[in-house]
């Protein structure tokens, strides 16, 4: 069995009934989807980087979403209900830490009260245990150091280590006969007549399908898109942490009542799997996939995002909140003033920086951020386009969802996943 990240790494097969370009937590759900219904298949998953779950599955709050936000009916919805369902029994039965930590999502005031009721009629709709409206002395209780006229409070919600669960499955994986190559970046995937050739840093995998899983490198590896095809753009999620003398501010997580017409959940505290508190995120578009560093420009990102009339569009509509997210981004001083309105007892050193994570967003035409999973075939390959959150939430199904559309679009053979009698789109 592969030691993931050390030593040396073996290379790709020549040769392979199904390829899966990514090894963040939803190619290897995906990967692990296709072993566990055929085991029979030879399936290798070929990643970039030199470890497992290098960006977006490491690099977020870990939280595992109850399915409060997402429009009844929604696939999102009833992905991350079901997804937080069997992410917990296979913790379980994986010896993987979950905590229960809860979550309260606070009104600040009487304008954001019909957002809350929206919220809790959506978590109501969808199905979410144990949801409730609770009043300010409720939310004192839960939250001595929180300040709000009402909250909606979701007991169940958890916090979890996903890049822990991404090395499980990566161990599923293997241990059903599958490969995991890492360290091997993939140049491009081409379809050639009745098999797909990937090319990658050390040589070339010929396999009979494809699914790409290539976060926010999807977009390089896709096709050439049409004129209104969605583009990807980069948000930056910068983080603080409270420092550990101060963790006792927050009990659980403490959200928002978020703008519904933003797929951003707002400045929030976390109160992790590690037992840190993280505040944030911001959302500060930037010029790269992997601008961790405010700094780091990826010149031809920078020039496809400036060339795509989304861009100028969204600008236009968003610019107060763009220079509010700048701000924030920029000045300890207005991330401090922001976290504040929800705990006002920070004080002006308690907050130090905790890293940053960086979301591929695909932007419309005209303007508008689109909220939802897409993929798209192209013969013999499915290209996961987007997987947005709650898409560490919804692993399980997500990947057996999309093993699903593979096995009828590409053809695939092998028995089907349950995911279809499960979740009917």
């Amino acid at each position: 069995m592969l030691d993931w990240g050390t030593g040396e790494q073996p290379p790709p097969p020549e040769r392979c009934d199904v390829a899966v370009v990514g090894a963040g937590i939803v190619g290897l759900s995906v990967a692990r989807a296709f072993v566990e219904r055929d085991p029979g298949a030879g399936v290798a998953v070929i990643e970039r980087e030199p470890r497992l779950a290098a960006h977006q599955t490491s690099h977020n709050s870990g939280v595992v979403h109850a399915g409060i936000y997402y429009r009844p009916g929604s696939l999102k919805a009833r992905l991350c209900v079901l997804g937080a369902r069997e992410l917990r029994a296979y913790c379980e039965r994986r010896d993987i830490a979950l905590r229960e930590v809860g979550k309260a999502i606070v009104a600040l005031d009487a304008a954001e009260l019909s957002g809350l009721a929206e919220l809790e009629a959506r978590a109501r709709r969808n199905g979410v245990p144990g949801i409730r409206r609770i009043d300010a002395a409720e939310l004192r209780e839960l939250e001595p150091e929180v300040r709000g006229i009402a909250a909606l409070h979701s007991p169940h919600t958890a916090v979890i280590d996903f890049a822990a669960v991404a090395h499980a499955y990566a161990a599923d994986v293997e241990g059903a006969g599958g490969s995991v190559t890492l360290g091997c970046a993939v140049e491009k995937v081409v379809g050639t007549g009745g098999e797909v050739v990937i090319h990658h840093a050390r040589g070339q995998t010929v396999a009979g399908h494809a699914i790409v899983c290539a976060g926010a490198w999807a977009g390089r590896l896709a096709p050439r898109p049409g004129r209104d095809t969605p583009r990807p753009v980069y948000f930056r999620g910068a983080y603080q942490q409270l420092r550990p003398q101060r963790t006792d501010l927050v009990n659980g997580l403490v959200y928002p009542v978020p703008d519904a017409t933003l797929p951003f959940l707002g400045m929030h505290f976390t109160r992790t799997a590690g037992d840190r508190v993280i505040v944030g995120p911001t959302a500060l578009m930037v010029g790269a996939p992997d601008a961790y560093r405010l700094g780091r420009i990826a010149p031809a990102d920078v020039r496809k995002t400036l060339a795509w009339p989304g861009t100028w569009r969204m600008a236009r509509r968003w610019w107060r909140t763009g220079l509010r997210e700048l701000a924030m981004a920029t000045s300890r001083r207005a991330f401090l003033a922001d976290a504040r309105r929800y705990v006002p007892a920070l004080g002006d050193g308690d907050l130090v920086p905790a890293g940053a994570g960086v979301r591929a967003q695909p932007l419309a035409r005209d303007g508008s951020l689109v909220d939802d999973f897409q993929l798209s075939v192209q013969g013999r390959v499915l290209h996961v386009v987007s997987a947005p959150s709650p898409a560490a939430t919804s692993s399980l199904p997500l990947g057996s969802l999309i093993a699903d559309r593979a096995q009828c679009a590409l053809g695939l053979g092998g028995p089907p996943g349950r995911s279809q009698a499960r979740v009917r789109e």
